[in-house]
Order: C-alpha cells, then sequence, then structure tokens
C-alpha cells in the first residue's frame, strides 16, 4: 500500500505571512495541530499547535506576527509514491508525529500517526470480522439495538 492511499487531503496551508491569529483560527476551524506554510505550491514550514504556544505566545510575539516567525523551516518528508513501510520508518526514526507528503516537490496531504493508527484498525477488522463470525456464529455488523430500555 502507498502512502497516498492513507494520507489526509487536502492538507490544511497557509502562506508564511499569515498571520498566528489566523493560524491558530484556522487550526481550530479544520480541527488540526498542525498546518502547512506553503507558497507557490512549495513547502515552506510547518507550524504546529506546541509552536504557537511556546515560540509565539511563551516568545511574547504579537498575535499579528507573521506565522515564518515561529515555523519549523526543516520538515520532514514523504513520496506520496512511497510505500506505508517507508512512513512507518520515517516516523520512527525521526519522531514526529506529522509528515507532509509530496508529488514532484508539490505537497499533495499529509501523514499522521492517527492515519497509520487507523490503518491498522481498519486492517485488523477486515482480519477478524471472519474470525468473529466463525466463533459467535454471528454475521459481522453493528450490535442489535436495543431500544435504550434496561431491564432490570
Amino acid at each position: 500500500m502507498k502512502v497516498s492511499e492513507v494520507m489526509t487531503v487536502p492538507p490544511v496551508c497557509v502562506g508564511p505571512r499569515v498571520s498566528l491569529a489566523e493560524v491558530t483560527r484556522l487550526m481550530g476551524e479544520c480541527a488540526v495541530g498542525s498546518v502547512l506554510v506553503v507558497e507557490d505550491g512549495t513547502l515552506h514550514g510547518v507550524v504546529t499547535d506546541r509552536d504557537l504556544a511556546v515560540r509565539g505566545m511563551g516568545g511574547s510575539l504579537d498575535p499579528q506576527a507573521s506565522v515564518d516567525a515561529v515555523m519549523s523551516p526543516r520538515v520532514i518528508t514523504v513520496e506520496a509514491t512511497d510505500k506505508l513501510e517507508v512512513a512507518y520508518r520515517t516516523f520512527r526514526r525521526t519522531g514526529v508525529r506529522r509528515l507532509p507528503v509530496l508529488d514532484a516537490g508539490r505537497v499533495v496531504g499529509v501523514l499522521t500517526v492517527d492515519d497509520l493508527l487507523l490503518d491498522v484498525f481498519r486492517r485488523l477488522a477486515d482480519l477478524l470480522g471472519p474470525v468473529a463470525w466463525s466463533v459467535l456464529q454471528e454475521p459481522p455488523g453493528p450490535p442489535p439495538e436495543t431500544g435504550g430500555a434496561h431491564e432490570p
């Protein structure tokens, strides 16, 4: 399986001159912990919620300061065509939680540890479905509805 089959698309991106206040708002609105800093399709950095808290507010920066003041410019990436094993090794080797995904140098997605966990859970469900069928003598599927009433 390839990275492109599991990555999150579209990635949440901002330009390097966007304010810290706007990035914070966008992270909350999109429910993400990081935003890629991209200009003309080229990745310039990544900013995490921790960067905003520690370097932004913790560094007494004005909320109107631009995101390039707190972003991490050195970003570890993977290619969309890489096998998932490459991503697993990269996460293990670097300790990061998010990897921007590139295709011919252009940002096309982001791969998170959560994306890999969801993939593992899907694979386990596929594997355990037939086992549950044979052990329980029931077809896999949602549990029967109880109607919300509890008997004493």
